[in-house]
């Protein structure tokens, strides 16, 4: 079993990501944390030296390594199903579900980090809330294309819990 957590930054992806595995006993990985090591580059120098055609190229050639994992939780960046074909092949090899978080939630957990986050490094807070309505209603289409939408507004241990109830009785991990 592969599975894909996609979802807009902030959404919790790589948090619910690491509880789930745990508590699924399944492995995890962070496709940010294997392209930094892929480019031995942090992706704000990848994205600033190389600009973000090069950035998508190289999460795409990324994601289709993880072909190659079984038992895996794999926690996408929030851009990656939106680029060339990277949601059909999420959903053509492994199974894809999307944390829908709230927008006045994601910007209240991303103005914390804005600085680590490329896409957000030099907007001012009332930039980012317009950046962050806009992005996510631009990326909408492709996250509601995952197998499963949560919406995940809530704790990350109700997250955790109601997604391996799912997981084990319902597909049957």
């Amino acid at each position: 079993m592969r599975l894909y957590l996609i979802g807009f930054m902030g959404s919790g992806k790589s948090h619910v990501g690491k509880a789930l595995a745990k508590k699924m006993q399944l492995q995890f990985v962070d496709l940010d944390d294997l392209i930094v090591s892929t480019a031995n580059a942090p992706i704000s120098s990848i994205f600033s030296e190389k600009g973000e055609e090069y950035f998508r190229q190289l999460e795409q050639r990324c994601l289709k390594e993880t072909l190659h994992l079984q038992n895996t939780i794999v926690a996408t960046g929030g851009g990656t199903p939106c680029f060339y074909d990277n949601m059909n092949w999420i959903n053509q090899h492994g199974f894809s579900l999307f944390l829908d978080v709230a927008p006045s939630i994601l910007i209240q957990r991303l103005e914390k980090e804005m600085e680590k986050r490329p896409l957000l490094a030099k907007l001012s807070k009332e930039e980012m809330s317009r950046f962050i309505h806009q992005k996510l209603e631009d990326r909408r289409s492709f996250y509601e294309r995952a197998h499963i939408v949560y919406n995940q507004n809530t704790g990350t241990q109700t997250v955790v819990k109601d997604l391996n109830y799912y997981f084990l009785n319902i597909i049957g991990h």
